[in-house]
């Protein structure tokens, strides 16, 4: 502590750094009149061109295109149409014994009506 009272005694607690004065006042002025002068070049217009007139709507259909990719190959329960033309013609029928038939209909806790239902709503699809 007495070393650093020491310091403050000599240095002074004033701030050493000092701005002239005016220094500011001036400032702007003084480096405006160092800078070359400029010419600002006057806006020349010009036709735009086939391609940036044609390349907003190139890159608009672009998009769609690749939206209509996107939810065709998204859309998961799409099946072609000769698929399910194939499988049609290729259906076949399981022949099941009715003693496989009646365990499972005991195991199955369906009451005789939903047996019905449920067997009357396969029939229609």
């Amino acid at each position: 502590m007495k070393e650093e009272d020491n310091i403050l005694k000599k240095v002074g607690k004033e701030n050493v750094f000092r701005v002239p004065d005016g220094y500011f006042e001036n400032l702007t002025s003084e480096v405006m009149s160092r800078l070359p002068e400029k010419e600002t070049p006057a806006f020349i217009k010009k036709e735009p061109t086939k391609w940036e007139r044609i390349k907003p709507w190139l890159y608009m259909t672009a998009m769609f295109v690749g939206a209509a990719l996107i939810i065709r190959v998204a859309s998961a329960d799409r099946t072609p149409a000769t698929d399910q033309i194939a499988m049609d013609d290729t259906e076949t029928t399981e022949v099941v014994s009715d003693e496989y038939i009646s365990s499972v209909l005991d195991n199955s806790m369906l009451d005789d009506y939903s047996l019905y239902v449920y067997l009357t709503d396969a029939s229609v699809e």
